[in-house]
């Protein structure tokens, strides 16, 4: 018996195929570039898993492949650049998943900031720019005031995101959102919805038959601005239970409106002075190390609620005690300035720092390194772990401080 994943996050590939093999199952991975999981591919034995190269954006060649698979059982879709195409796939070949209609609402960033808010759990409207032919900055002050952020409805990895706070860089965010609509570079359609200001966390969840539980809350640091790069982040954060009720049920009504009732999710807020506001959702396990961290803090492979998914049934992770695991920090090691990977400094130290801080590299040698803003530019992960998120979030920063990519800068010499 089979069970497919149309692509996947960096990391994580590994648990997941081990928790196939558990539930008597063969993984079988579809995916356009094999290069992406080099780093989980190398853990893995020989045979573990097998991998379908094809063009992954192609649906028909998708479900040519899906068909020939035998005795396909379920779809892994966890990525959102395929989330879409992979609800069709599944409704297409009569597999367990959601319904695709409710996939496209989710995918769409100006739909669900709406949704929210015709049900009163967003203060702020979001103002679409598609139909705008080149909208000046009167145009949208107009609509939205200041502060306010441009965004992709379908973007990822913080890409197309513009963080305005007066009309000189709304002006400015205008002009290149144009410049990447011209050059086909959205994923989606621009609008603007007003800036929220407080600390940027994610909850980790995990639905079934509308029933959401909330698996923990990772705390996230970002760039300065006005870029919005994903900087660090610590799983679970210590919220005084009061406060972790509150955001328990919260959560659990924005997927609700949202329409999201089975699977993981990662869930990206704003706790502002006046209560949590959603910046998006996202319908799959967090990225970068956020599954090992589950993982860890749950001392249980929680790609098993996966595969439970896939399968169409409910995961017992659902019924799991409280996490009791230790916690887990990571931060994303970027370079300074652009240029040619070709290597790093510092990595043989990691093992003189406290919390075993482990490397999960995301390039290799000879990549080019051309986006500094978003999360394009990380060249490896270094995570740790202690008894705390906050602790651990320490210690991860330290051993980071001391790997320094190195890069050729773009105008050496040869």
């Amino acid at each position: 018996m089979t069970i497919a994943a149309l692509e996947e996050l960096t990391f994580g590939l590994g648990r997941l195929a081990r928790a196939a093999h558990d539930a008597g199952h063969r993984l079988c991975l579809l995916t356009r570039d094999r290069a992406v999981y080099r780093h989980e591919l190398a853990g893995l034995p020989p045979g573990a898993l097998d991998i379908v190269d094809l063009d992954t954006h192609d649906a028909t060649a998708c479900a040519e492949a899906l068909a020939a698979l035998p005795d396909l059982r379920g779809l892994v879709n966890s990525t959102d650049t395929w989330s879409v195409l992979g609800a069709d796939l599944a409704a297409h070949l009569d597999l367990p998943g959601s319904d695709p209609a409710a996939v496209r609402v989710l995918r769409d960033k100006y739909r669900v900031r709406n949704l929210l808010h015709a049900h009163g759990l967003s203060r702020g409207r979001a103002v679409s720019l598609a139909h705008t032919p080149d909208p000046s900055a009167a145009d949208v002050l107009r609509e939205t005031g200041l502060p306010l952020v441009l965004k992709d409805s379908a973007g990822t990895s913080s890409r197309g995101v513009w963080l305005v706070r007066d009309e000189d860089r709304l002006r400015a965010a205008l002009a290149e959102a144009a410049r990447q609509v011209r050059a086909g570079a959205l994923k989606g359609e621009l609008f603007a919805e007003p800036l929220l200001t407080g600390p940027v966390y994610s909850a980790e969840t995990l639905s079934w038959a509308g029933s959401t539980r909330l698996l923990g809350v990772l705390s996230r640091h970002l760039s300065p601005e006005p870029h919005v790069r994903e900087e660090a982040a610590a799983f679970p954060v210590a919220f005084p239970a009061p406060e972790l009720a509150l955001l328990q049920e919260w959560v659990a009504r924005v997927l609700h409106i949202a329409g999201h009732d089975r699977g993981f999710a990662h869930v990206e807020f704003i706790l502002t002075t006046k209560g949590p506001e959603l910046v998006e959702i996202n319908r799959r396990i967090g990225g970068a190390l956020v599954g090992e961290a589950l993982c860890r803090a749950f001392a249980t492979n929680v790609y098993d609620a996966v595969i439970d998914t896939a399968l169409g049934r409910r995961p017992a992770l659902l019924d799991a005690p409280a996490p009791t695991g230790p916690a887990t920090g990571f931060v994303l090691v970027h370079p300074d300035r652009p240029g040619t990977l070709t290597g790093w400094t510092g990595l043989d130290t990691l093992a003189d720092f406290p919390g075993d801080p482990r490397w999960y590299p995301t390039a290799v040698p000879g990549d080019r390194v051309a986006h500094l803003t978003d999360q394009r530019g990380c060249t490896g992960i270094v995570r740790a772990g202690a008894a705390t998120a906050e602790l651990a979030l320490h210690r991860a920063l330290s051993a980071a401080g001391s790997v320094r990519p190195q890069v050729t800068a773009d105008d050496a010499p040869e």
